[in-house]
C-alpha cells in the first residue's frame, strides 16, 4: 500500500498546478466509445476517484486476500480520510471525494455493520473500526436520512471506540480534535443532530436535569461548544447549549474574553425575547449577568438585572463595583428606570444621581442649548391663523363679545402643562392668576395643577410657587395645588418628602375632591417607589365602604395610586386589598364609570411579571359582576407586557371573537392587551398590527374602538408614517368614539416629536370637527401631546437600547389608554386631571455627555437608524444613514448615537441620556503622525 501515500502527495502537489484539460482533450478521450458523458472528468478528478475506489475495495477486501492486512486496510482508510479532510475544509462547493464516495456508502456501512458484529479485542481492529466510523459519519451528513440522525449515530460507536483504546492506554493520534479537524460544516451538522437526539430520549422517557443518560451526547458538546465560540459562531454555540438545556456550561469556559463576551451576552438577551417558558427566560438572562460580572462590565449587568425584574441584585453589583465612574452610569439607568434605591455608601453623589435631582437642571441647560427656552401660549400650537376656515380667530373679529368656552380653556390649559412642561415658565400660569379664574369647577383643579407639570422636577423653586394656592379659599384650586405638588415630585425624591408631608393630611380628611386630588397626587409623585408610609395612607381609602358615587371615586382614584406606587412589585397587601374590595363592592358600586381604574391599579401590581399574577387572576374571577372579565384581562395582559408571548396574543384573540355590541368592555381591554403583550419587540409588533387590520373588517364597533388605542402603545413616541396613515384614516370615522380614540392615538404615536406631518393633520381635523366640542378637545390635547416639552421629550417607557421598559411609565401610558375606552366619563367629563399621570412617562429625549465630575463635555457624536447586529459575522455597523451632530443630540425612537472620537470613551455602553465620558489612554492625536 505504500505507494499510495506516494500517488496521494503527487496528487495534492498536482493539484494546484495541473491544467484541467480542455473540452476537446476530453472529447479525443471519449471519442472510442462513441459519445460523451454528460460530466465529463478531469484527469485529475479521475485519479483521485481511481485511488478512492482503490482505497475503498482494499478496505472491503470483497476477495477476502491473506496479504490484506488490518493494518494494510488502516492505511488504506487513512487515505480516505485525508482525502476527506482536507476537502471538506472549504465548503463552497460539494467537495470531489465526497461526491466519488457516495457511491461506496452503502457498501461501506454494510461492511461495518459486519465489523461491528464480529467482537474486536486487538487495538488495530478496534482503531480501523472507529476510523471507519468517522468516515462514514462525514459521509452520512450529505448522504443519511436526516430522520435517522446516521451522523451522530457512528459518531457515537465510533466515540465509544476511542474510549476502549485509551483504556487500552493506547492514546489513538487521531482521536485528538476529532470533530474540528473534519471542518465547520460537519460540525454544525453533529450540533444539529445532538439537539434532536437529546429531545428524542427526553420524550423516551430520560430525566433533562440528569446528566447520566446523555453522558455521550453532552461530552460531545464539551468539543463543539469552545469550537464553536474559538471559530466566532457564538450564536451556535449558545443554540446547542439551549437545545441540550445546558446553558450553564457557558460559565465554565475559558475560551470566553474581552473579545467575544459582548457578543454572546448580546445574543443571549435577545433571544431570551423568544423563550416562551419563563424558567428558561430567567436562565438565559442570568448566565447574560454572570458573563458580564465575570468581565466586570457592571452597567451592562445591571441592564440585565432590571431586565429580570430583581431588584435584589443592585446591592451586589454595586458593591463588586468598585469604579466610582461606574458606579455614577449605573445610578443614571436606575434614575431613568425610576427604581427607587439608595446607595449604601455615605454617598450623597450617587443617592442623588439615582433621585433625579439635578434632572431639572440638566433639561433647562439642554434647552437653553438649543434656543428654547421662550414660553410658548396654546396660540403658537394650534396656529388657528393656518386654518383655511379660520377656525376661532376670524370668528370672533366679526365684531361680537368675544366668548371664552370653559372646554376650550381646559384644553388650553392642558396643552400649555404639556409644552411647556419642565421649562418653569409660560404666559398662562406663572405670570399672574388670570387664567386661573377663566375655568370652573374641576377646569380650576386642572388649571392649578398644570403648574406642577410646567415647573416639572424643580421641586425647590416650585413649591414656592405652588405653596400660594394651597391656602386658597377656592376647594377646587386649592386641590389643584396639591395635585401640583405631587406632579411636581414626578420621578424626583427629595430627602424633605414635600409631597408626602402636604398630601398626608388632606387624604385623611373629609373633602371629597382633596381626597381625589391627593390620592392621584401620591400615585404621581411616587410611581415606582413603594414606599410604605404611602400605602398606609391609601389602604384605608381602598377599603372604605360607605357607598356612594363619591366614595366610590375615591377608593377607584386610591387603588390605581397604589397600582402606580407599587407598579411591577407583586405586593400581597395591596392586591390582596384590592381585589377583597371588589369581592365586597355592591353591583351599583361595580357599575361606576371609575370602577375600570381599580382593575387597572391590580394589574400594574403585576406589570411584566407574567405567571406571578397566576394566583390573583383566579381570585378576581370569583367576583360576580361583569367586571369581572374585564379586571382578569386586563391583569392578564399587564401581567404578560412586554413578554411578546404568542400564546396570550392568541388568547386575547381568542376574547375578541365573540360578537357584543354591549358589555364588551373585557374585548376592548383584550385588544389593548395584544399591543401591550407585543410591545418593544419588532415582529411581534408587526404580526399584531396585521391582526388589528383583521379586527377593523370584522369586529364589532365596541372592539374597533380600541385599535387605535392599540396602535398607539405600540408606537409610543414614534410616529412612523404607516401608523399615522391608518390613524387619519380612523380619525375621520363616522363612530365618534372611534375618530376621537383616533385622535388621541395620533398625540400618543407622535407625542414630543414636533412631528410636522402629524401637526398639519390634527390641523385640519380642528377645522373639520370645529362645531364638535369632544372631538375638538381630543384634538387640543393631541396637539399639546405632538409639541410635549417642545419637543425634547418623550413618552415611550422602553429605553436602554430597547432592552428595558420602565414600569412607572408605561403605567402613566396605561392610565391614559384605559381612560380612553370611556371618554364620556374620565376625560371629557371631570377626571380631566387624570392626564396628568402622563408626567411619569415624560423623559428627555436627550443625549448629553458629561465629565468625571458632571459638567457638560460636548464632543461629536453620530446619529442615525438603529441597525440589529445580533449573530452577524465580524463587527457590524450599527446605525446606517447617520450624521454628525456635537452633544447634546436629541434622539428619535428607533435611533442610536455612537461617539464620533476615538479622543474620549463612554462609561455606559448605551449611548442615551446622561452618559460620562473618560479619556481614552491609547488615543494618540493626529498631529504627531504628520510629523
Amino acid at each position: 500500500m505504500a505507494p499510495l501515500d506516494g500517488e496521494e502527495n503527487a496528487v495534492d502537489l498536482k493539484a494546484g498546478t495541473e491544467k484541467k484539460p480542455t473540452k476537446q482533450d476530453e472529447k479525443g478521450a471519449k471519442g472510442k466509445k462513441g459519445e460523451v458523458e454528460p460530466d465529463a472528468m478531469s484527469e485529475e478528478d479521475q485519479e483521485l476517484k481511481d485511488r478512492l475506489d482503490t482505497c475503498v475495495s482494499t478496505l472491503l477486501n470483497s476477495e477476502n486476500e491473506a496479504s490484506v492486512t488490518v493494518p494494510i486496510r488502516l492505511k488504506a482508510l487513512d487515505v480516505i480520510v485525508s482525502e476527506l479532510r482536507s476537502a471538506t475544509s472549504s465548503m463552497t462547493s460539494v467537495p470531489k471525494p465526497l461526491k466519488f464516495l457516495r457511491p461506496h456508502f452503502d457498501v461501506l456501512k454494510k461492511y461495518f455493520a459486519t465489523i461491528v458484529k464480529a467482537d474486536a479485542t486487538d487495538s488495530e481492529m478496534l482503531s480501523l473500526r472507529a476510523r471507519l466510523a468517522d468516515v462514514l459519519s462525514v459521509l452520512a451528513m450529505t448522504m443519511g436520512k436526516h430522520e435517522d440522525r446516521e451522523s451522530l449515530h457512528f459518531k457515537l460507536v465510533a466515540m465509544k471506540d476511542y474510549e476502549a483504546l485509551s483504556s487500552k492506554g493506547e492514546e489513538s493520534k487521531t482521536e485528538k480534535d476529532n470533530l474540528g479537524s473534519w471542518g465547520h460544516e460537519f460540525v454544525r451538522s453533529l450540533a444539529g443532530e445532538i439537539g434532536q437526539e437529546y429531545n428524542a430520549r427526553v420524550i423516551g422517557g430520560a430525566d433533562p436535569e440528569t446528566d447520566t443518560p446523555f453522558a455521550d451526547l453532552l461530552s460531545m458538546v464539551d468539543v463543539i461548544v469552545p469550537f464553536h465560540i474559538s471559530h466566532n459562531a457564538e450564536a451556535e454555540a449558545v443554540d446547542l447549549l439551549i437545545e441540550v438545556q445546558r446553558l450553564k456550561k457557558l460559565l465554565d469556559l475559558d475560551t470566553i474574553d474581552a473579545k467575544n463576551y459582548n457578543r454572546i451576552c448580546l445574543y443571549l438577551v435577545k433571544t431570551a425575547d423568544f423563550m416562551s417558558d419563563p424558567d428558561d427566560l430567567l436562565e438565559m438572562l442570568e448566565t447574560a449577568l454572570a458573563l458580564f460580572r465575570s468581565q466586570s462590565q457592571y452597567f451592562d449587568a445591571l441592564r440585565v438585572a432590571l431586565r429580570m425584574g430583581d431588584e435584589s441584585l443592585i446591592p451586589e453589583l454595586f458593591s463588586e463595583c468598585e469604579d466610582i465612574l461606574m458606579k455614577k452610569q449605573m445610578c443614571l439607568l436606575l434614575a431613568r428606570h425610576r427604581v427607587n434605591y439608595e446607595v449604601e455608601d455615605d454617598d450623597d453623589e450617587l443617592n442623588e444621581l439615582i433621585g433625579n435631582e439635578k434632572l431639572s437642571e440638566q433639561f433647562l441647560k439642554l434647552a437653553q442649548d438649543l434656543d428654547v427656552m421662550d414660553p410658548k401660549t396654546p396660540e403658537d400650537i394650534y396656529k388657528s391663523h393656518l386654518a383655511e376656515t379660520g377656525g376661532f380667530s376670524r370668528r370672533r373679529d366679526t365684531g361680537g363679545a368675544q366668548v371664552d368656552s370653559a372646554r376650550a380653556n381646559l384644553a388650553s390649559t392642558f396643552v400649555n402643562a404639556f409644552v411647556n412642561a419642565g421649562f418653569g415658565q409660560d404666559k398662562l400660569m406663572t405670570p399672574d392668576n388670570e387664567w386661573l379664574y377663566k375655568n370652573k369647577d374641576h377646569g380650576m383643579m386642572s388649571a392649578a395643577a398644570s403648574l406642577g407639570s410646567i415647573l416639572l422636577w424643580n421641586v425647590e423653586e416650585g413649591l414656592t410657587q405652588i405653596d400660594k394656592f394651597l391656602y386658597s379659599s377656592e376647594e377646587y384650586v386649592m386641590a389643584g395645588a396639591a395635585l401640583a405638588v405631587g406632579i411636581l415630585s414626578s420621578g424626583v425624591r427629595n430627602d424633605a418628602d414635600p409631597a408626602l408631608a402636604l398630601l398626608a393630611e388632606h387624604v385623611e380628611g373629609d373633602v371629597h375632591i382633596m381626597k381625589c386630588a391627593s390620592c392621584t397626587g401620591l400615585g404621581i409623585a411616587y410611581a415606582g417607589a413603594a414606599r410604605e408610609e404611602v400605602m398606609e395612607l391609601l389602604l384605608p381609602i381602598v377599603e372604605s365602604s360607605e357607598g356612594g358615587a363619591n366614595t366610590m371615586l375615591e377608593v377607584c382614584l386610591a387603588g390605581l395610586s397604589l397600582g402606580m406606587i407599587y407598579v411591577g412589585k407583586c405586593d400581597e397587601t395591596v392586591g390582596s386589598t384590592i381585589v377583597q374590595r371588589l369581592m365586597e363592592a355592591t353591583d351599583e358600586e361595580l357599575d361606576h364609570s371609575h370602577t375600570r381604574f381599580l382593575c387597572l391599579g391590580l394589574g400594574l401590581l403585576f406589570l411584566g411579571r407574567m405567571e406571578k399574577a397566576d394566583a390573583m387572576l383566579e381570585a378576581v374571577r370569583t367576583v360576580d359582576h361583569k367586571i369581572a372579565k374585564y379586571a382578569a384581562v386586563v391583569l392578564e395582559t399587564c401581567a404578560y407586557a412586554g413578554s411578546g408571548n404568542v400564546l396570550k396574543v392568541q388568547e386575547m384573540l381568542h376574547q375578541c371573537t365573540q360578537h357584543l355590541t354591549e358589555d364588551a368592555d373585557h374585548q376592548m381591554a383584550a385588544v389593548i392587551g395584544i399591543g401591550l403583550i407585543t410591545m418593544g419587540e419588532d415582529v411581534g409588533a408587526e404580526m399584531a398590527l396585521r391582526s388589528f387590520e383583521h379586527i377593523l373588517h370584522y369586529g364589532e364597533l365596541p372592539v374597533k374602538r380600541a385599535v387605535p388605542l392599540a396602535v398607539a402603545v405600540l408606537h409610543i413616541s414614534n410616529p412612523a408614517f404607516s401608523v399615522i396613515d391608518q390613524l387619519s384614516r380612523l380619525s375621520h370615522d363616522p363612530d365618534a368614539e372611534l375618530s376621537q380614540n383616533a385622535i388621541l392615538g395620533m398625540g400618543i404615536v407622535s407625542a414630543g416629536t414636533n412631528n410636522s406631518r402629524v401637526a398639519g393633520l390634527l390641523r385640519q381635523l380642528s377645522e373639520f370637527y370645529s362645531k364638535e366640542a369632544g372631538h375638538i378637545f381630543c384634538v387640543r390635547i393631541a396637539q399639546g401631546l405632538l409639541h410635549m416639552g417642545k419637543g425634547l421629550m418623550t413618552l415611550s417607557p422602553i429605553h436602554s437600547d430597547g432592552m428595558l421598559t420602565s414600569g412607572p411609565a408605561l403605567g402613566a401610558m396605561l392610565v391614559l389608554i384605559h381612560s380612553c375606552l370611556d371618554l364620556k366619563s374620565t376625560l371629557l367629563d371631570k377626571t380631566h386631571y387624570l392626564l396628568y399621570y402622563l408626567t411619569c412617562a415624560m423623559s428627555p429625549r436627550m443625549l448629553i455627555t458629561v465629565n468625571e465630575d458632571m459638567s457638560w463635555r460636548p464632543v461629536t457624536a453620530r446619529v442615525g437608524q438603529a441597525v440589529e447586529t445580533v449573530g452577524q459575522a465580524g463587527k457590524p455597523k450599527t446605525i446606517t444613514g447617520f450624521q454628525t451632530h456635537t452633544t447634546p443630540v436629541l434622539l428619535g425612537a428607533k435611533e442610536r448615537a455612537e461617539l464620533g472620537t476615538e479622543e474620549v470613551l463612554s462609561v455606559s455602553s448605551v449611548l442615551e441620556g446622561i452618559v460620562i465620558l473618560k479619556d481614552n489612554p491609547d488615543y494618540e492625536p493626529e498631529e504627531t503622525e504628520k510629523k
